[in-house]
């Protein structure tokens, strides 16, 4: 189903898929805006880029008017801002959202004439219990330029603010997102089907190395401001999806749940990666579908989807020629390696095995995906998680597109 004009989803991968917000704009050398509107025609890009220094993060919002850079992004005239910072926003509507691991408070730029971000009003969620905002750019969604919520998973709510005049508008309470004993994690990429927003979630033991088995989603109905969670106890750290051409939502763990299960293969209270199937219009997990991630891929450890070519998505599978696990390593490393591949998965009832994508180099199995018109780009955390590299995964090439130093959890594209 096609998204609404102003509500941004991470499903879409290709630009056969409709997932834009508003019109489509072509390449980066397309006007944005008609020549006569007295507005700058060019496009504008806003990378965030978080660097730590001995436990220390300071993040820097990079403008630029390209998206292919050939040099590393410069630092030098970027916006500080204290900690892990999410930028986020409505695509091509001249305004950021600023939050940071350091406060409880949004801060709205606007993009000025001459290419600068401007403060325009901030909105603290204090009032709402909460101290700090983390994790992922799209714990934001924008259903309009009034109304947008934020998934909080320490207060177990969705605040529902208004980012036009920066005021908090309501919560809605998720009890059931909490269990004892564990660390929620929510998806990277949620999804959009209609009205409804789609927020996967993943916990983990908050002791020691593992995962907890058990699924869940969050079905946030936009137009009632109503959501519920639906569960399935088959296997766990599913946080990973894509909507198939029969609006069905398939669901598959993420990288590091493979990575556990290949470091602890002999122990069967680890549960394997797996692919299930949800119903965005019942909110239930269909019972009678279970695939096993590893037997779609000749065994390989295999976790992560993404959303592929209309009807199919991208598995992430290690490719254990290049990569030698060593008894002992962390699961994150694992994880973290360049070395997982991209196979191409048809999503369908009698799927039987994925494709490797040959074209497409093997990154980090933890990729977050990004969009600039009708491009996708997804990213890899490279020099020991010092350094982002955005790679094209719109025509499977995995050409490096831009690179910075630190982490990129944002990017927006502001005009």
């Amino acid at each position: 189903m096609k998204p609404s004009p102003f509500f941004r989803t991470s499903g879409r991968v290709l630009a056969a898929l409709a997932f834009s917000f508003v019109t489509a704009c072509g390449d980066d050398k397309d006007p944005v805006d008609p020549p006569d509107s007295g507005t700058p025609t060019t496009p504008l890009y806003a990378f965030v880029a978080q660097v730590s220094v001995e436990s220390t993060s300071t993040s820097y919002v990079i403008l630029t008017d390209k998206v292919d850079h050939t040099e590393p992004l410069s630092l030098a005239n970027a916006t500080e801002i204290p900690g892990r910072a999410l930028g986020s926003g409505i695509e091509k509507t001249g305004a950021l959202f600023v939050s940071s691991s350091g406060s409880a408070v949004v801060t709205r730029y606007n993009v000025t004439a001459d290419n600068k971000l401007e403060k325009a009003g901030e909105v603290s969620f204090a009032p709402r219990g909460l101290t700090t905002i983390g994790e992922y750019q799209n714990q934001f969604q924008f259903a309009s330029d009034t109304k947008a919520y934020y998934f909080d998973g320490r207060t177990a709510q969705i605040v529902v603010w208004n980012p036009k005049d920066m005021s908090l508008t309501s919560t809605i309470p998720l009890p059931g997102m909490t269990i004892d004993g564990t660390v929620l994690s929510f998806a990277s990429n949620p999804l959009r089907v209609g009205t409804k927003v789609l927020m996967p979630l993943a916990w983990r033991p908050s002791a020691g190395i593992g995962i907890t088995k058990k699924a869940g989603i969050v079905v946030l109905d936009t137009e009632t401001d109503t959501a519920q969670i639906a569960t399935d106890d088959r296997c766990g750290y599913v946080r990973d999806g894509v909507v198939g051409a029969d609006n069905q939502v398939y669901l598959a763990t993420e990288a590091y749940g493979a990575a556990v299960k290949r470091t602890a293969m002999a122990n069967p209270e680890v549960p394997e990666p797996c692919l299930l199937k949800f119903d965005p219009q019942t909110a239930k997990f269909d019972a009678a579908f279970y695939k096993s991630l590893g037997a779609l891929t000749n065994g390989s450890a295999t976790g992560s989807l993404l959303q592929g070519p209309t009807g199919s998505g991208y598995l992430r599978v290690l490719d254990e020629s290049t990569y030698t696990v060593v008894e002992g390593t962390h699961p994150r490393v694992i994880a973290s390696a360049v070395a997982w591949k991209w196979w191409k998965l048809d999503l369908k009832a009698d799927m039987t095995a994925a494709t490797l994508v040959d074209t497409l180099p093997a990154s980090t199995g933890s990729s977050f995906l990004f969009h600039a018109g009708d491009r996708t780009l997804f990213t890899e955390f490279t020099n020991s998680s010092s350094t982002t590299n955005f790679r094209e995964l719109t025509d499977q090439s995995g050409k490096l597109v831009a690179t910075h130093s630190g982490l990129s959890f944002s990017f927006l594209q502001l005009r």
